[in-house]
């Protein structure tokens, strides 16, 4: 007997004339669809699509009611849709720009808490309200990289943070840039900002500055480009510490620099507790990476779901990765609060399409190899599952990578599509909690700030459970994307308040680190 098209695939749109696989469909199956059936003409592997309509050379493909691409020749019913038979093609897309603008979502049955780091007034009102108690070790250039981990090495051999449980690490923030880039250019900037994000981090109680001494980098300019004046310790203010190796004689001595002004800071981080804030004052990080084609079936759409709770409790939920909208933006542009909000969103996308083909790229190389391998065929395909991460609530603002997040809602941040590079500058725009899909297995952290890995199938979520928060995939066996989505914003609220990620109980986080340079290096 023909199986019923549920029972082995879903299909996500009455105009889709193609369906994704819930499990390995093998050469021969017939399946119902629309009155008929659809004999499948070679094994489709889960996440992969068939064809459910005849579809013509040049025709588009649907998925989600949207064009995903277009076939390069004729496509029988039952066969197999991927890159083999699928061209990307250019269409046109309607911005209509803030034309379908969400009403504010109505008020909660209940406003959430959360057990958090209240800074006080020494932190800006947006970057106050913390879920991780942190010491950061700060360097300013690759050249100090190795000195800034050997000060963590240190105080960790030494046994001294185990007298300061409230204290969850030291971390040394270390990275492969800082010099051979214009003074006071764009990249110079941009990096000036994200490491000042870090230094201002809400989950961030204090920090060192460590530098070679003849880097480009200068600690000097960071501190004065970015305000980084007082900040308060305990019940003293002082100024960031800069150390450099140059001016203290060598690595030695710095290490030993370093060591101390840590120790003098630990009782004064360390006495600081947790205290009851308000859900509205989460900024949630979303990442997606390591796709595969169940992404935007489960995973993407509960976290969704997510965001737009948080957004409902008055919080923020941050979309990135701007190469993985292109193909979608038409659809966040509609969600604008304003033309301008959507405009500039579109110019980012035009800056892209300039910047890949600067470097004789295409915007559709970001579907790498694993995600193809996972079904994924088209960058607009991988697109239109990744904004599914946004919800369904209005696009409030549009930033650069690793502005400071003072709007709230959803809002888009201008990142890469690189995992690590677009979560650096995610969490240095301020976000306090991370929720990261994953279809293919990522097994990515991101300290100052916990996150939370969710499997988009069932086969991966119990192949890596050690890695995997939550289990998406039974989304694909009939869970409703509310349950699971309400799921995860519990779970947002359980790790605000100090429960471990799996990346935090392996440690994950430090090497992740990985500012965007967006220019040569001279």
């Amino acid at each position: 007997m023909p199986a019923a098209l549920s029972t082995v695939a879903v299909h996500l749109r009455p105009i889709d004339n193609i369906a994704v696989a819930r499990r390995l469909i093998v050469t021969g199956t017939e399946v119902e669809f629309d009155g008929g059936t659809v004999a499948i003409a070679t094994n489709v592997k889960l996440g992969h699509k068939f064809a459910v309509r005849p579809i013509l050379a040049g025709e588009p493909i649907h998925k989600y009611g949207q064009v995903i691409g277009f076939a390069g020749k004729d496509i029988a019913p039952g066969e197999h849709v991927h890159t083999h038979n699928v061209v990307l093609g250019q269409f046109e897309r309607d911005y209509a720009y803030a034309t379908e603008t969400p009403p504010p979502p109505a008020p909660p049955a209940e406003y959430r808490t959360f057990e958090g780091y209240d800074r006080g007034s020494h932190k800006a009102d947006h970057l106050r309200y913390g879920t991780r108690n942190y010491i950061a070790i700060i360097s300013t250039v690759n050249c100090s990289a190795a000195t800034s981990k050997y000060v963590a090495e240190k105080l960790r051999a030494s046994g001294i943070l185990n007298q300061y449980p409230n204290v969850h690490g030291v971390v040394p923030i270390v990275h492969k840039h800082g010099c051979a880039m214009a003074y006071g250019g764009e990249d110079h900037k941009q990096l000036d900002r994200t490491l000042a994000g870090i230094a201002n981090h809400p989950n961030v109680a204090a920090y060192i500055l460590i530098g070679l001494g003849c880097e480009t980098g200068q600690a000097s300019h960071l501190i004065e480009n970015e305000n980084l004046g007082l900040f308060q310790l305990g019940k003293q203010k002082q100024p960031p510490l800069n150390l450099s190796i140059q001016e203290l004689g060598g690595i030695g001595k710095t290490v030993d620099a370093g060591v101390k002004a840590i120790a003098e800071m630990l009782p004064r981080v360390n006495d600081v507790y947790r205290v009851s804030i308000p859900a509205k004052h989460i900024t949630l990080g979303t990442n997606c990476g390591g796709s595969d084609g169940n992404s935007g079936v489960t995973a993407n759409p509960a976290l969704g779901y997510a965001s737009d709770l948080i957004v409902q409790q008055g919080g923020t939920s941050v979309l990135g990765e701007t190469p993985e909208i292109y193909g979608a933006e038409h659809l966040l542009t509609r969600r604008a609060v304003s033309k301008a909000v959507g405009e500039k969103l579109v110019e980012r996308i035009k800056w892209w399409e300039w910047y890949t083909g600067v470097f004789g790229v295409e915007i559709n190389n970001n579907p790498s190899v694993g995600n193809k391998e996972g079904g994924l065929t088209t960058i607009y395909e991988k697109s239109l599952g990744a904004i599914a991460k946004a919800g369904t609530t209005a696009m409030t603002a549009v930033l650069e990578y690793a502005e400071p997040i003072k709007t709230k809602g959803f809002v888009v941040m201008d990142t890469p599509g690189y995992d690590p590079v677009s979560m650096t500058g995610i969490v240095a725009g301020g976000a306090n909690v991370c929720v990261f899909t994953t279809g293919r297995g990522s097994v990515y952290g991101c300290k100052p700030t916990p996150c939370i890995k969710v499997a988009t199938n069932t086969p991966l979520y119990e192949r890596m459970i050690s890695d995997m928060d939550i289990d998406a995939g039974k989304i694909i066996h009939g869970t409703s994307i509310e349950s699971v989505g309400k799921e995860i914003f519990e779970m947002i609220l359980a790790v605000a308040s100090g429960k471990e990620t799996k990346s935090e109980i392996h440690g994950v986080g430090e090497e992740e680190f990985a500012p965007w340079h967006i220019g040569p290096t001279l």
